[in-house]
């Protein structure tokens, strides 16, 4: 028999088996989760919104049958609204913000069986790479208090990387699944555009750029819970290609011979660490001795076209939010709102005009298709998940005061990660390589669009070889 001493040792999926057997309870998990946060939290802050009577509630209501029941499960504190509980998004602006109604993905979510019970920390509206935020202050990285845990899914991976939880939802518009996963030696897969929907108030998030999915400790717990998650709700205003069959079935299944291109220059043109060359080369190396042809060969793209369209479009999103956010509570927004670096983008974007905008998304959409051209040439293309290792806290916070440094400091973190969100194709980070700091350094596989199953057999195959 387990016990709930062993709550650690198991994934999500592992932890759903043991309650249909009865070897324990959903009340156990979910109090075995809370013991977690009240141990961990203090020294991480990664949950910030504690529901943990709601989580109670849910469970003497009674749970679905579904495949993860009686697994706790933490939404982070962005998009993912839950019906009577805070959604503040970091943002003091948003401090008091209760949702009147549950996103689709909350009851997506819930119909799998999965017991929520609080939220993660993110930094303001997801608008960085780090977690940390003037409203909850600084999430910190379970490997080493003092560096990021990523972001804008920071919360998430250093609750999962702590063992509080064994997955946890995430979203990624930059590469804030990614990137956290790559800090906190987790798997994170940022799913094809509109793989996962984004209502039932929002056709989409970042016009497309921004996507909504976990971070886990395993491979099949990622793909059951996009199986959980995926597919078109009623009203979205475009859809992901079906899959052939259930993700979790492509977990073990043979990948086959694949031709993997490997690149170790930064799509926006940054100097790359070299542990980050180091890991990508290891993975490399791995990926032949698994029997897969690998080819370095870059992917070249306009770095200015590519940083001009999407700073654009996160800017104007950002400000329509403020803006609506200001109608809310019945004044506009200003700088004593928000921090530095958020004001700067919402007012900076004021002088812009509509057809800036347009314009930006046909740059997207050619990007799209520039890197799905590339991709017919390979299965998959490998690359580190960021240009440096994990940051010390402070130097991606949105109130840093050097700007220029911040901004520097953002496009290291984001130079492989970003272009995928534009692209909107689906890209997964690994957890294969630790540096000599002991601190873990990811790599990324970008797929084929629409193609996650590709990237989870290799991702199943290479979880098994490491």
């Amino acid at each position: 028999m387990p016990r709930i001493e062993e709550y650690e040792s198991q994934d999500a999926l592992g932890l759903a088996a043991w309650v249909r057997a009865g070897e324990v309870s959903p009340q156990e998990l979910l109090e075995a989760a809370v013991a977690r946060v009240e141990a961990h939290n203090p020294a991480l802050n990664a949950v910030v919104i504690r529901a943990f009577e709601e989580g109670r509630k849910a469970i003497e209501a009674g749970l679905p049958e579904g495949p993860f029941r009686g697994v706790p499960w933490l939404l982070k504190d962005l998009h993912a609204a839950w019906a009577g509980v805070r959604l503040t998004s970091g943002s003091r602006f948003f401090a008091d913000n209760v949702s009147d109604h549950d996103h689709e993905l909350t009851m997506r979510y819930r119909l799998a069986g999965l017991v929520l019970f609080g939220r993660t920390a993110s930094p303001e509206l997801g608008l960085t790479a780090t977690t940390e935020s003037t409203l909850y202050g600084v999430t910190r990285n379970p490997w080493d208090r003092a560096l990021s845990a990523g972001g804008s899914s920071g919360g998430a991976a250093a609750a999962v990387a702590a063992g509080i939880v064994p997955a946890a939802h995430a979203t990624d518009g930059g590469g804030s699944i990614r990137v956290p996963a790559s800090c906190c030696g987790l798997f994170g897969v940022k799913p094809t555009r509109a793989r996962v929907p984004s209502g039932p108030k929002v056709g989409e998030g970042w016009s497309g750029m921004s996507v909504q999915h976990a971070v886990s400790r395993s491979v099949r717990d990622s793909a059951a819970l996009l199986d959980a998650a995926s597919g078109p709700a009623l009203g979205d205003p475009y859809w992901a290609p079906p899959p052939a069959r259930p993700f979790l079935s492509e977990v073990g299944a043979d990948p086959g011979r694949l031709r993997i291109a490997l690149q170790t220059r930064a799509f926006n043109g940054v100097e790359v660490h070299a542990d980050c060359v180091a890991a990508a080369r290891d993975a490399a190396q791995l990926c032949e001795s698994l029997g897969h042809e690998v080819t370095e060969e870059e992917l070249t793209i306009d770095r200015e076209l590519l940083s001009g369209a999407t700073g654009l479009i996160i800017s104007a999103n950002l400000r329509a939010t403020l803006l609506e956010r200001g109608e809310q509570l019945g004044r506009a927004y200003t700088a004593d709102d928000v921090e530095p670096l958020t004001f700067l983008m919402a007012e900076g974007v004021k002088p812009r005009e509509a057809a800036d905008y347009a314009r930006a998304i046909r740059t997207i959409h050619a990007i799209g298709r520039q890197v799905s051209g590339f991709l017919e040439r390979f299965d998959a293309l490998l690359t580190p998940t960021m240009a440096t290792p994990p940051l010390p806290l402070g130097r991606l916070s949105l109130s840093r005061g050097d700007l220029p440094g911040l901004l520097a400091d953002l496009a290291r973190t984001i130079g492989f990660t970003q272009l995928f969100n534009a692209s909107g194709h689906p890209a997964m980070s690994v957890p294969l390589f630790w540096n000599g700091a002991g601190v873990p350094v990811g790599v990324q596989f970008a797929g084929r669009f629409g193609d996650e199953a590709t990237l989870f057999r290799l991702a199943a195959q290479l979880e098994s070889a490491r």
